[in-house]
């Protein structure tokens, strides 16, 4: 080995000690590391952590020069986590989970003074029959919590779930990705509905006028136009008219109570209309569902987390 590459790698040992000192990472810094890592996005970590861009920023180059490496650089489609970061986003995550369950084992909730954000993905109708209820029960029983509703999507809940973007998802059971727990809250059952006054609905329905009328069906996804109704249809040879797909049930009722077209939709909705729409029994037996409380492993022990998702069961 010669005197110069002898010197030329003493010097590279130095530059990785120094650029590996971790005496100024505190636990504040390695929350922001881990949260950073999970978003790779500056401003959805900040969002998560209730910080501004400009000093979470800040921290990011803390960051940066006490572990000697860039962490995130730009990609074609965002930032990127170099080797390094790839290196450190799972040990980091279990080391922190594991310093918090030592700190929160056993503390006691207090509604009043928890301190909490709280994410739910639901679809429209849950959003409607079970979210809004919880919110407002929630607001006055733990004041300092916020809550944020999002849409769901079934595509990327796993990822939401795992990355903390959603902490729980209300949706039916068998939707649940197979990782995640979860927890069943209530059934539901199909009605149907028809405006006040309709020319040809009084009180009842049979099943050849319900075939003939012109339907609103649900499909969540657009532009389907056919669901449970259409199978238990077909399962006896029968089948309906349908005339217009919406993506969302919370819509249907007006629809319906404006026109002649007819609906099969939850009961927990249609109640809420029974002034301005016949709420009937379906002409023939369509299967119910159910919705459940789904969730990621790694917040099952969390005292915030669990207490938030009992208050929600006891509420269904």
């Amino acid at each position: 080995m010669t005197r110069s590459f002898r010197v030329l790698k003493s010097n590279v040992l130095r530059v990785a000690i120094k650029t590996m000192d971790t005496r100024n990472l505190d636990l504040g810094l390695l929350v922001t590391l881990e949260t950073l890592l999970a978003e790779r996005n500056v401003t959805r970590a900040a969002r998560r952590l209730n910080l501004s861009q400009p000093a979470l920023s800040a921290r990011l180059a803390r960051l940066r020069e006490a572990l000697g490496d860039p962490l995130l650089i730009p990609g074609r489609r965002g930032m990127v986590l170099t080797q390094r970061a790839v290196e450190l986003q799972q040990p980091l995550h279990e080391a922190l989970e594991g310093v918090r369950r030592v700190i929160e084992q056993g503390a006691p909730i207090d509604p009043q003074t928890l301190r909490a954000t709280v994410v739910i993905a639901a679809s429209d109708y849950v959003q409607y029959v079970l979210l809004a209820r919880y919110s407002v029960a929630l607001r006055a029983e733990a004041p300092m919590i916020r809550i944020a509703w999002r849409a769901l999507d079934l595509a990327a809940l796993t990822t939401q779930l795992e990355r903390g973007e959603v902490d729980i998802a209300l949706a039916m059971p068998e939707s649940a990705p197979a990782a995640m727990r979860q927890r069943r809250l209530c059934t539901e059952e199909y009605v149907v509905i028809a405006r006040q006054g309709h020319p040809n609905v009084r009180d009842a329905l049979d099943l050849d006028l319900f075939c003939a009328l012109d339907h609103v069906v649900v499909s969540p996804q657009g532009g389907g136009f056919a669901g449970p109704t259409d199978s238990a249809l077909e399962a006896i040879g029968r089948r309906r008219t349908v005339a217009l797909s919406t993506s969302g049930f919370l819509i249907v009722p007006e629809i319906v109570s404006r026109s002649d077209m007819i609906a099969v939709i939850p009961r927990r909705i249609a109640d809420g209309w029974s002034d301005r729409v016949q709420v009937l029994e379906p002409p023939l037996p369509i299967p119910g569902f159910a919705i459940a409380s789904i969730w990621h492993e790694r917040t099952t022990n969390h005292p915030a987390q669990s207490w938030l998702r009992e208050r929600l069961a006891a509420l269904v």
